[in-house]
């Protein structure tokens, strides 16, 4: 992998930001945004146990999809306030996504401040909580709604490893699908190029998100996060401007799916076969390019 550090600034003007990252397509950590929000010293895991801890969540072990698994599936279910005093105490690989905490408290859309002066189209019905245990891993993929993606920290580190969507055949997706044949867990220490050689030729970055962090990340674009500490985030989706995108998005959520998951019931054996197939060729191709 060639990666290089993300940009990083305290703060960044409206037109900065439009013209070197959201035109660009090019990630960005904002460290001060989150900074002048209620929710950065009163959002933690006590407060969350007292006013949601009631709901039942779906959790998510640190296992790899396997080729049958349909997206989105959970590995168990649980009340939210039982898993957040599990993560209060020490490592524990289980994490949530996509829970949409807001509906269930309603006032804590007071707590932060939607970016509007960066971009247009943000989904406001739908913020999303994203938790993890200290050791819990995200595995590479990229959002499937094809959105721009505003991801603020709260609490604790995280790594996250991230790419353009034009290396998707160097990460070896899966076709269909929104992830990776390959398991970039522990990448920084050791990565099995030996199966997975195009790899080496793929061009991200990393960044280590801390507390009020705000990671900017472009539509489609792929990441891998690893809690390096027990923590949660707060994802802010805008979608694309352009018709393209959104029809991207709406052919991913209700076309790509519906057909992989149809696929994986009907005829496992052979889909998994014919996209595994059409994984490496694909890799073998970015190869030959040589980038």
């Amino acid at each position: 992998m060639q990666l290089q550090a993300v940009d990083t600034v305290e703060n960044i003007s409206p037109e900065d930001f439009k013209k070197n990252y959201y035109t660009a397509m090019k990630p960005l950590v904002i460290k001060g945004m989150a900074k002048q929000w209620p929710g950065y010293n009163k959002w933690n895991w006590d407060y969350f146990i007292d006013i949601v801890g009631d709901k039942e969540v779906g959790v998510y072990n640190n296992i790899k999809s396997d080729a049958y698994t349909p997206i989105n599936t959970a590995d168990d279910y649980m009340k939210f306030g039982d898993y957040l005093k599990q993560v209060k105490q020490g490592p524990l690989g289980l994490r949530i996504f996509l829970f949409n905490i807001f509906q269930h408290a309603p006032q804590l859309v007071k707590d932060f401040t939607w970016p509007d002066a960066y971009a247009k189209g943000f989904v406001k019905g739908y913020p999303m909580l994203f938790v993890g245990g200290e050791g819990s891993i995200t595995h590479m993929h990229f959002d499937i709604d094809m959105s721009h993606i505003f991801h603020t920290q709260f609490m604790g580190k995280k790594r996250v490893l991230l790419f353009p969507f034009e290396e998707q055949h160097k990460l070896y997706r899966k076709p269909w699908e929104v992830l990776s044949v390959a398991d970039y867990t522990n990448y920084y220490d050791k990565f099995d190029y030996e199966n997975f050689p195009a790899t080496k030729l793929a061009k991200g970055y990393e960044v280590i998100l801390e507390h009020g962090d705000t990671l900017f990340m472009p539509a489609g674009y792929w990441h891998h996060m690893e809690y390096i500490q027990s923590g949660f985030a707060m994802s802010l989706r805008a979608m694309q401007s352009s018709l393209g995108g959104k029809l991207n998005g709406v052919w991913n959520l209700f076309g790509m799916r519906s057909i992989d998951t149809l696929m994986k019931k009907t005829a496992p054996k052979w889909w998994y076969n014919r996209k595994r197939k059409k994984v490496y060729a694909l890799a073998d191709e970015a190869l030959k390019k040589g980038g």
